[in-house]
Parts: C-alpha cells; sequence; structure tokens
C-alpha cells in the first residue's frame, strides 16, 4: 500500500450542502432560511443583540470614578519579615526577592507592621513613617532607593493681574 492508494472509509466523509443552486438541490429558493423575517435578510443582526430586549452590556452598572494610570504599585513588606535577616545586615531588593518577601520588577514598600528586634541597614523605595521609627530605634538606617518626586511649583487658583500697557498720552499740537 502507498500513499497515493489511501482513502477514508465509505461515509465518513460527507460533501459540503450548497445552497441556493436551484429549485431541484432542495436549498434552492430561500436557501432554508424560511419566508421573510430579521434571519431571511442578508445582514442579520449584530454582536450582542438581544432581540430588542435591553443588552446585558447595557443593563449591568457601570463603576464611578476614574482609574489613576500613574498610580505607583509597591511590594509591600512588613517590618516583621525582617526578622530573618541577621543583625547589621544590608537588606535591598535583591535580597528580599531572594528571600521570597518581594516579586522582581515592582518597587518595594516597607510597612511597620509588627516587631523588629534587629539593627539592619534597609534599602527599598519608600518607608512608612513608623517602619523608619521603628529601624531607627534598634540602631539600623534607612536608604530610600529611586529619585525623589519633584513638584513643580504651586499655583495660585486667582489669575494674577497684569500690568497695564502703558500708553503715551498725546499732546496737541502747539498754535502758531
Amino acid at each position: 500500500m502507498r500513499l497515493h492508494e489511501l482513502t477514508p472509509p465509505a461515509g465518513s466523509r460527507k460533501r459540503r450542502q450548497r445552497i441556493g443552486r436551484g429549485t431541484g438541490s432542495g436549498r434552492g429558493k430561500t436557501s432554508g432560511r424560511g419566508q421573510k423575517g430579521q434571519n431571511a435578510r442578508s445582514e442579520g443582526f449584530r454582536l450582542g443583540f438581544e432581540g430588542g430586549q435591553m443588552p446585558l452590556a447595557q443593563r449591568i452598572p457601570k463603576l464611578p470614578g476614574f482609574k489613576n494610570p500613574f498610580k505607583k504599585i509597591y511590594e509591600v513588606v512588613n517590618i516583621s519579615k525582617l526578622q530573618r535577616f541577621e543583625d547589621g545586615t544590608t537588606v535591598d531588593a535583591e535580597v528580599l526577592i531572594d528571600a521570597g518577601l518581594a516579586r522582581p520588577g515592582f518597587e518595594i514598600k516597607v510597612l511597620g507592621t509588627g516587631d523588629l528586634r534587629r539593627k539592619l541597614i534597609v534599602e527599598a523605595h519608600a518607608f512608612s513613617n513608623s517602619a523608619r521609627e521603628a529601624i531607627e530605634a534598634k540602631g539600623g538606617s534607612v536608604k530610600v532607593l529611586g529619585q525623589p518626586r519633584q513638584r513643580g511649583p504651586k499655583r495660585s487658583r486667582k489669575k494674577e493681574s497684569r500690568p497695564a500697557a502703558v500708553t503715551e498720552e498725546s499732546t496737541p499740537p502747539a498754535e502758531a
């Protein structure tokens, strides 16, 4: 037996029904769509159409407010989790990722929940005030990574008045 001699079993492959090919085909004239009506038309109906009923996408409530595209998302580490490191250790982003306390690719923020009984040098992108105080109370130090946020000059709510343009007063011509 060769590849060109292979054939599928009889009855396993059925020919596609060709519709709209005359009355003798059995699927001519209306092509299986019946008489008139919405489903007989060529356009049919759009995706999500529910027959005149209010569609699901319009029925469900929409959330108020907005999503801030500039929101900072931090990996949070509590100071109670820093107990596992020895005294005098420099705890930075790499050490926290290796210990499984933070995921790579995120900035790290240290929070003050829990108790700290070790003297550590902690480096992170942000600290809560309570975490900073707890670390420094045990003789450790805190280092903020990255650039501090720059703020522009504050703008006044009311418009500043512009100085009036100086105009020269015209003098009447001298009479001769």
